[in-house]
This record gives C-alpha cells, structure tokens and sequence, in this order.
C-alpha cells in the first residue's frame, strides 16, 4: 500500500497523475510525488516499523511504488548513523554523527535513488534508460537495471573515478565516456533520448529519485529516537538528498511523528566548482552556471543543477549555509578520518569534515550542538584519485 496521491511541480504546482510517466514540468522544472499524509496520520503509525526489513523499503507506505512486484532492491538504505566520539572529541563536538552511507549495495548514496527510479521505471514498462553521471550514479543505475532487466546506456566525464568506469561496464550497462562534464551528458541523453526510446534518469528530471533519497531524512529521525539534529552538513553536486531529507521533515511532521523543530542544513561544494555557495553568498534566487569547473571529488562537480531554486530556498528556510572547501582541504581529511574512527571517506564525505571544521572554528557552530555529517561512498571507489594526490605529495 501506497499513500502516494499525485505529481506535483515543485515551481508552477501544475498537478499530474501518478500513472504518467514522466521528466520535467513543462515549465522546466523538478516535479515531486505528494502523499495523502492526513490518511497517513490515522492508518500508519510509527509502531508500524517495528521488525521491518533493514533498508529503505521498511518506509514503503511513504513511497511512491503501487506494486510490490515491482521492487528492485538490491538491501539499499537503513545506513548506521556512527557516534562519531574521537572526531567529535578532536573538533571540540559533544554529540557528533557520521550517517555512513558507503555502506550501500554499491558503495554510495546512489543507490537509494536508482533502485525507487528503476522500480517505477519497470512498473512503467520501460525498456531502455540513460543517465549522466559523474561517477557513483552510472554504477548504481547499471546494477539496478540488471537487477531489472532494462538496457541501460550511462554517459560519463571521460576523466571519471576508474572504478565507477569498470563497475559500469560489469553490471552491463552501455557506457559512453564523453570530453566533458556531467551537463554534456546530460545534453547528449536529450537530444538522443526521443530517437532511442530511452527514459532519462537524470538528477531530478524525473520525480523518483528524490523519494528515495529522501529516506535518508526518515532514518535520521527514526535512528535519533523521532527527533532531528541541531546540524546537517551535506555535500552537494545536484542536490538531491538535501531536498529530499528536507521533503521527508515536512511529511513527518505532517503525520505527526516529529515536530516543527530543523536543523540548519549546510551545502558543501568544491572550491573549484561552486555554483550553491556563490548564489547564496549573493543572495540570488537561482545559480548561474560555474564556469571550468573542477575538484577530485567527482560527485561535486556539478556546474548547473536543475534544482538550484530549491536548495537555496531550504539553505534560508532552515537558517543554514552554503561553504566551499578546496580539493588540498577535502583530501587532507581523509586519513585523519580513517585514523580517528576507522572509516575510509570519500572525497566528498571529506569535504563535510573540513566544513565542519571550519564552522566550528569561526563559532556557526557551538560545541553542544548535535551535528551530522555524510559520507556518501567508499573512499575505495577513489583509489586513483588518493593514489594520484599521494604521488604528487
């Protein structure tokens, strides 16, 4: 049983039934699912989730699926949420969490989106599908296309991470590697994707993804006893996660499972690719798009997300921030990670230990605060990447 009602443009609020098979609004934007949350509120309770399966899948109810025959899943989600205690004590933090999502079928995040993305795509019928992607996602949606049986096409930079190249092409997946970045691709799956009959899986150019991923903000509540941290500090290429964990603190509190409380979220960018941080230092409504950009960490290098309007909204809603750190920064807190808690970070996942760092320092954030950061994948998916900064120091 789903309580998912319909389709709803996140800018015009143009409303779609949920058996279209759809991308953008018309009007070019995301389109998100709406649930029927005061139903919600009287037939399912949080007594419900009591010897669930561990993953994802244990919020269903939630989801946007309508057949269960439907379900790929490959045990995605229900990450543990680590006491971060020698990070925490290092930084001067009493209660710092690291919400370890390297621990994914695949090794990343993106496993939370593709397998919600790919189960509608087949309850859909669709055959065919494509994705850009500048590493993680190309390896997650190929696994879960197997899983399903959709041929599967991923368009990535040519200078992406060896090891979402190889996994790829180990799941079956068609790969293009393309002279460019991630927006090339992107544009390359829309001119071909009419001709090819492809469904186009792009980062919120379908309404699906973003269910999954918003999981993340379920389990937070739920790991943390039905209350929500003082601080979420999440790396951000195209956004996905810090949307969906803020559309999931709205849907709990509209079933009454938590109350009106937020954290201040935190977007963290590459300094070398930053379109969020400049657009909220200058107060803009939207970003423009970052020119050359560039960082190590693959899953950063986003120079235009679609969805840039409303991760700039929530980063004010919640009284949050947008800061950038550099690829010397990211790469340096890897080891010290690894050493203080025994986990091997990925760059990005970095990124957030040296912005919090530096929150820390300049007082943003106090030393009674409960602060959660994100590792979104193995920092084995970056061998090269660590091998090669080694190398050069």
């Amino acid at each position: 049983m789903s309580f998912a009602q319909e389709i709803v443009c996140s800018r015009c609020r143009k409303r779609f039934p949920l058996s279209e098979l759809l991308n953008l609004c018309p009007c070019g934007s995301p389109l998100l699912v709406r649930y029927d949350l005061e139903k919600a509120k009287t037939a399912f309770a949080k007594s419900a989730l009591a010897g669930r399966v561990a993953s994802l899948w244990r919020y269903r109810e939630l989801l946007p699926l309508q057949d269960e025959a439907n379900l790929i899943s490959l045990g995605e989600g229900y990450t543990p949420l680590l006491d971060a205690k020698r990070l925490g004590a290092e930084l001067g933090l009493q209660q710092l969490w690291i919400k370890d999502e390297a621990q994914n079928p695949t090794g990343s995040f993106k496993d939370r989106g593709l397998s919600l993305a790919i189960s509608r795509a087949k309850e859909f019928g669709v055959r065919k599908a494509a994705i850009p992607s500048a590493g993680n996602a190309g390896g997650s949606f190929a696994a879960y296309a197997a899983r399903a049986g959709i041929e599967a096409h991923v368009f990535m930079p040519r200078d992406t991470p060896a090891a979402n190249q190889i996994e790829v092409a180990q799941y079956g997946a068609k790969l293009t590697l393309v002279d460019g970045l991630i927006n090339d691709c992107g544009r390359i799956i829309a001119e071909r994707k009419a001709a090819e009959g492809w469904f186009d899986v792009s980062t919120l150019k379908e309404p699906y993804r973003v269910e999954g991923k918003k999981t993340m903000g379920y389990e937070i509540a739920e790991q943390l006893n039905w209350r929500l941290p003082d601080v979420i500090i999440y790396p951000t290429g195209g956004g996905t996660g810090l949307i969906g964990m803020w559309k999931a603190f709205g849907e709990l509190e509209e079933m009454g499972w938590i109350g009106s409380a937020r954290p201040r979220m935190v977007s963290v960018q590459a300094s070398g690719c930053a379109p969020i941080v400049k657009a909220f230092a200058d107060n803009k409504a939207s970003a423009e798009p970052w020119p050359n950009a560039q960082t190590v960490a693959s899953g950063l290098r986003v120079p235009q997300a679609v969805a840039d309007f409303l991760m700039l909204q929530i980063l004010r809603e919640s009284g949050g921030t947008a800061l950038s750190v550099s690829d010397d920064e990211m790469l340096a807190e890897i080891p010290r990670v690894g050493k203080a808690e025994g986990i091997f970070f990925c760059p990005e996942g970095a990124a957030c230990v040296a912005a919090l760092r530096g929150l820390v320092a300049n007082g943003w954030i106090k030393p009674d605060e409960e602060v959660i950061i994100f590792n979104t994948a193995s920092g084995l998916k970056y061998l090269d990447v660590i091998q090669r900064n080694l190398a050069e120091n």
